[in-house]
């Protein structure tokens, strides 16, 4: 990849949260900090825009109360064609994460994620997603 340098003016106080986020990300330099923000500010752009994504859903939830799996499993069947896999683990004796990596349009994902994330049980949830290039 053919790299192209450029220069930037940035007030100063810009410039100061700038090497904030770099020194608070353990950027190496002002240069990949930018780099990642463009990236970050373009994948978003694909999601408001419906494009094809890859994500994953994660959810925390109580294995005891078992109508939290049930409704998950049921909702997960519903987007059969989306969900790449599933990954289920024993965070303790009562709290299971689950790993759902999903692939297809970006809403398709939120509304899977909201869905899931919404039962009642869920203690944590949360929606991933990035472009495939």
């Amino acid at each position: 990849m053919l790299l192209k340098r450029f220069g930037v003016s940035l007030e100063e106080n810009l410039l100061k949260a700038l090497d904030n986020f770099v020194k608070k990300n353990q950027f190496p330099n002002r240069s990949q900090a930018i780099r990642f923000l463009i990236k970050k500010n373009l994948v978003e752009e694909k999601w408001e825009e419906n494009e094809d994504v890859a994500g994953a859903i994660v959810i925390v939830y109580d294995h005891h109360k078992r109508e939290v799996q049930n409704k998950s499993t049921d909702i997960q069947h519903n987007y059969h064609n989306i969900i790449i896999s599933v990954q289920h683990v024993h965070l303790d004796h009562h709290n299971c994460l689950e790993s759902i990596l999903v692939k297809g349009k970006a809403a398709e994902l939120k509304a899977l994620s909201e869905k899931l994330i919404s039962i009642k049980g869920i203690h944590h949830g949360k929606l991933v997603m990035t472009t495939k290039d």
